[in-house]
């Protein structure tokens, strides 16, 4: 292997290493170096290998995360991971890594932290509304906020 590739896959196993990345994340990041498409399905094929690289894992913690620190809820999660490009598989095993129980105390403590901020808006409708675009825009499933909503 020559010099500018060994350089280039030591780039990519401590940007690997430092956080858990997905294909095209890597992929992108290898181009940045100015390689050609043969050498980063290299890199990219020893990487995983070397299992530098995994995207299912990658999947689990962008997942658990995103759930945990920002309150998103599983379709936000879903399309953010679609855009990611990472598999159908692997996004399905990572929403399966939440729990039920862990989603909807979420979804509640999130949904009455919104009601919370509402207090002074009379109109229960203007009022049901704005909780229902704030938590679809959180990602959250509309039978879950249609069932929360009919509890007010």
């Amino acid at each position: 292997m020559q010099d500018s590739l060994l350089a280039a896959l030591q780039k990519a196993k401590h940007y690997c290493a430092y956080q858990e990345r997905c294909h095209s994340e890597v992929r992108d990041k290898l181009y940045s170096l100015n390689l050609h498409k043969n050498e980063v399905e290299q890199l990219l094929t020893q990487l995983i290998e070397e299992d530098f690289l995994n995207e299912e894992r990658f999947a689990i913690a962008y997942a658990g995360g995103h759930f945990r620190t920002k309150q998103w809820g599983k379709q936000k999660i879903k399309y953010a991971l679609k855009q990611k490009q990472v598999s159908e598989y692997c996004i399905r095993k990572a929403l399966a890594a939440i729990t039920t129980s862990d989603y909807n105390k979420t979804f509640l403590n999130v949904a009455d932290k919104k009601l919370a901020t509402l207090k002074s808006e009379k109109n229960i409708f203007i009022k049901k509304r704005k909780i229902k675009d704030y938590m679809q825009q959180k990602g959250f499933e509309i039978k879950l906020i249609n069932d929360y909503l009919n509890q007010l």
